[in-house]
């Protein structure tokens, strides 16, 4: 596909801004839109000093996308609410926001004739585990109206690929992302950057069960190398698992976080477990490795090193992004 136009929604989020950074930084010519509800504190700013232009509109409005995506090859659609508990309490806004806009992207996307969707959808499509590692033929159990309105968003993606015959499609599985940008003081941002933030003021970290339940963290950089190889690729209309492929336990997690803080001082607090907390859950990655050629490359031990170096510092500075309910990708 080369160096094309691409268009990000969700620009303004956790892995949006990340995104977008990076696809200009390899010579990609990025357009954003957002429609400014939740924005980070930074993205305006940093997108901005980088020459990346941003639309202030919603997915759902029609004409106003319509002249943004005429003449983008692509687009990764990266717009989403992403908070598990907030979906329980307000599914019909994950509905409307989630699938409603997903529906509206892929009727403009026909209208401006772009041949290619990205769409970033989450692990929580799985549900609970059923074997490990979780591969993209794991039977798809949502536990939350948010991984519904997630596995709905694939659905309409596919269907709309058999329907219309466009645009081609990859769905990337996108499992606990972390990376700059993370909002530590909200309540849905990710385990990582809440250790971090909290080591960073002198605190414990706060483990939630016994500290053996098991994640797979994969960085912001590596979801946007993944979402780079799905914009080369030709292997398209399918689905890919985007993660580490690496188990780590939450108690372990924390040993991590206090070595790469100097804070040997300092013990983990444990708390009683949370109430639909998934024991375990880590990926394969395989189909991603053979067919787009997706290897990780920031390990955890360097993603956590840099996210203390960048927060310890500047903890109350403008790299954390997002707010309550922000486009964090969560599983």
């Amino acid at each position: 596909m080369g160096k094309a136009e691409v268009v990000v929604t969700g620009v303004l989020g956790f892995v949006g801004h990340n995104l977008a950074l990076y696809l200009a930084a390899r010579g990609y010519r990025v357009i954003g839109i957002d429609n400014y509800s939740r924005p980070s504190p930074r993205a305006p700013r940093i997108l901005e000093e980088h020459g990346i232009d941003v639309l202030k509109a919603d997915v759902r409005e029609h004409d106003a996308v319509l002249q943004v995506l005429r003449g983008a090859e692509a687009v990764v659609h990266a717009a989403a609410l992403v908070s598990v508990s907030e979906s329980m309490e307000k599914p019909e806004l994950y509905a409307l926001n989630n699938v409603v806009g997903t529906v509206s992207l892929l009727r403009t996307s026909i209208d401006a004739g772009v041949r290619r969707i990205i769409y970033l959808s989450s692990a929580s499509v799985y549900g609970e585990p059923s074997y490990l590692p979780v591969d993209e033929a794991h039977p798809l159990k949502p536990l939350s109206p948010y991984g519904a309105s997630k596995l709905a968003g694939e659905i309409y993606v596919e269907a709309w690929r058999r329907g219309y015959g466009a645009p081609s499609y990859i769905i990337l599985r996108l499992f606990n992302v972390y990376g700059p940008g993370q909002d530590p003081s909200s309540p849905y941002s990710g385990v990582i950057s809440r250790f971090v933030s909290r080591v960073c003021r002198g605190e414990p970290p706060v483990i939630y069960g016994d500290g053996r339940q098991t994640r797979d963290f994969v960085h912001v950089d590596d979801v946007a190398r993944a979402v780079e190889l799905a914009l080369e690729t030709g292997a398209v209309d399918t689905v890919y698992n985007i993660a580490s492929g690496k188990p780590v336990s939450i108690g372990r997690l924390a040993e991590i976080t206090l070595r790469a803080a100097g804070r040997s001082d300092l013990r983990p607090v444990y708390a009683s477990p949370r109430p639909g907390d998934i024991r375990e859950s880590y990926a394969s990655i395989e189909k991603a490795s053979r067919i787009l050629g997706f290897r990780p490359r920031v390990e955890l031990e360097e993603g956590i090193k840099r996210l203390v170096e960048e927060l310890c510092v500047e903890p109350d500075s403008t790299l954390s992004a997002g707010s309550p309910g922000s486009r964090d990708t969560v599983v």
